[in-house]
């Protein structure tokens, strides 16, 4: 009798169904992490125009608006707000709200994800008004 060296199908078949389990896991860990790294980065952006857009009141006595569309803009000087680095939002617009007299004046912030990538068809919308309500609402998170 010979002396055969290797594996049998079975264990080959074993190791790729071990393969193919180990690759399904992994795959779901990388979609909900990228779903979070988008929500942060939107979060973090909206944050940024709630905090510039205070300081802009303060030296202004209103608040400031303005299209920062990408991909060609993305910047805004007045309120030092750069989005053309960020990864799934390179943009924002920015739109004065008139509020009633129990709200006072505000403003509207809403980014949205590119035209393509994990971003696509997400927007996130930020309402402040002077006596500090705010909401935040999502639109086509995934």
């Amino acid at each position: 009798m010979r002396n055969i060296k290797g594996f049998t199908l079975v264990e080959l078949v074993i190791v790729i169904v071990i393969i193919g389990i180990l690759t399904v896991v992994a795959i779901s860990i990388y979609k909900e992490n990228t779903k979070k790294a988008i929500e942060t980065e939107a979060n973090t952006l909206l944050g940024s125009i709630q905090i510039a857009e205070k300081i802009y009141y303060a030296e202004h006595f209103e608040f400031f608006e303005g299209n920062f569309a990408a991909p060609n803009n993305g910047y805004s000087s007045d309120l030092d707000i750069d989005a053309r680095s960020n990864k799934y939002f390179k943009g924002f617009s920015i739109t004065k709200e008139a509020g009633t007299d129990e709200s006072g004046a505000g403003f509207k912030a809403v980014i949205e994800g590119g035209a393509k990538g994990a971003a696509k068809g997400i927007k996130k919308t930020l309402e402040y008004y002077l006596n500090n309500e705010h909401s935040l609402t999502n639109e086509g998170v995934k």
